[in-house]
């Protein structure tokens, strides 16, 4: 694998931006077809995972899920849920085990389009390619509402890709603004340091982390959920803005959710609505996402029953049960000054979005979100990594395989395009015409 080094003006038939897993998976799926490619990295393999997560992390998902193209987790926790360290070693032990062709600390400052396809501007120097993979992630930069810079001064504000542990944290008490699985493990991990914290709470999907004696992600892969296709939601924009589930690596298999928030002494809020004269205003409507969560969840829980009475699953299943409602307080509160209440910081638990700062082609819409039909930007140009992306679990380690063979696939076929028409230019220019006039694509699958 290379690892580091300057990147002299070159070619390659398809680069690839990002070496998480997606991109790695993405190179493998390319190898196997016999495609020319390189992948930069602007630091090192799973770079996001050494240098943006915080100490205690876990993956939502078990271990018996980690899966990439032609490499598995192997050890002897199967039911597990990996650490950061744990999936910076399988990520990291991917791009070895598959030798990909990775050029680290090689930063993408600028991708154009190009007379043969497109132009890479790096740190390291330029480069030309037919096809572009941009696995660059979902989530590089913090959304951190415009709200934030009303926020008193003497509040400090981080975000999680700041915030490493509870050690480094003000004396005094904590606001979490945002109630998914970030916000959720946030405040249960501060809350239990000591710190009196408060959540303010919007939209969320509210979600067992163990049913009917399985973990609940055997039960999205069984049921089919996991693998539902892009082309079958109705409303697919919309489905890949719903929130990360509830959910805590946790080998206890511990549910937390709000409830159990509430019960171990968090105090919940509304969304974050406005700061006014230093004082926070929440909105009044926790009731109504609390009971949308809620209804969500059942929903959810009745598909898996009567997926398991219709494959004759009741005997190797445990009985059907329900969760009581998230409780709300009849008077939630609605106003909150923060010098009274003694907090000294809020943490923005309030999403990512990718940075596309570098790309510089028609391809983003007003919100600067990346334009796509499942991954396809454009002919020579595709995504990878992003929530629902082509199927629902895509956004996770074991959804890149299939996405990864399916965008493979495509990029096979605009490269052959591409050669038939550089074949046909030659020929027409009374030139003998060439089996292959791009490198790397002779003997491909």
């Amino acid at each position: 694998m290379r690892r580091r080094g300057n990147l002299r003006a070159g070619s390659a038939d398809v680069v690839v931006i990002g070496a998480g897993h997606s991109g790695l998976a993405m190179s493998h799926s390319l190898a196997a077809r016999g495609i020319d490619h390189v992948v930069l990295e602007r630091g090192v393999v799973a770079n996001s995972w050494v240098n943006e997560r915080w100490d205690s992390l876990r993956l939502l998902t078990p271990n018996w899920q980690s899966s990439l193209p032609g490499y598995r987790y192997s050890g002897a926790d199967p039911d597990g849920y990996m650490s950061m360290p744990d999936v910076i070693d399988f990520i990291q032990g991917y791009a070895r085990h598959t030798a990909a062709p990775v050029i680290t600390n090689t930063e993408v400052i600028s991708l154009q389009s190009d007379v043969a396809g497109y132009r890479m501007v790096t740190n390291q120097g330029q480069l030309r390619a037919r096809a572009v993979v941009v696995a660059s992630g979902a989530f590089n930069q913090p959304s951190v509402p415009a709200i934030s810079k009303f926020i008193p001064a003497e509040i400090a504000q981080l975000t999680p890709r700041e915030y490493r542990n509870p050690t480094q944290l003000d004396p005094g008490g904590v606001l979490v603004v945002g109630g998914s699985a970030t916000g959720l493990q946030l405040a249960d991990e501060i809350h239990a340091s000591g710190r009196p914290v408060t959540l303010a709470v919007g939209e969320h999907v509210r979600m067992p982390r163990v049913y009917r004696g399985k973990d609940i992600q055997h039960w999205m892969h069984v049921v089919g959920l996991s693998d539902e296709h892009y082309r079958a939601i109705d409303d697919i924009e919309r489905a890949r803005r719903v929130p990360s589930p509830q959910l805590i690596g946790s080998n206890s298999g511990r549910m937390l959710d709000l409830n159990a928030l509430q019960q171990a002494g968090v105090r919940l809020s509304g969304k974050l609505a406005a700061v006014r004269d230093g004082k926070l205003q929440f909105s009044g409507g926790l009731r109504n996402v609390c009971a949308l969560a809620d209804l969500k969840m059942n929903r959810l829980l009745e598909r898996i029953d009567a997926w398991v009475s219709a494959h004759d699953a009741v005997a190797k299943a445990t009985p059907a049960e329900r969760f009581a409602p998230t409780a709300v307080d009849a008077s939630p509160c609605l106003e909150l000054d923060p010098k009274s209440a003694g907090i000294t910081t809020v943490i923005w638990a309030t999403g990512f979005r990718p940075d596309y700062s570098w790309l510089q082609l028609p391809v983003l819409d007003h919100k600067g979100r990346i334009r796509h039909d499942g991954g396809i930007v454009d002919p020579g140009l595709v995504v990878m990594g992003l929530p629902y992306l082509r199927r629902r679990k895509s956004s996770f380690i074991h959804g890149a395989e299939d996405d990864a063979r399916d965008l493979s696939l495509h990029l096979a076929g605009h490269l052959d395009a591409a050669a038939l028409r550089d074949q046909f230019r030659v020929g027409a220019r009374g030139l003998p015409p060439t089996p292959c006039m791009l490198p790397g694509l002779a003997g491909r699958a």
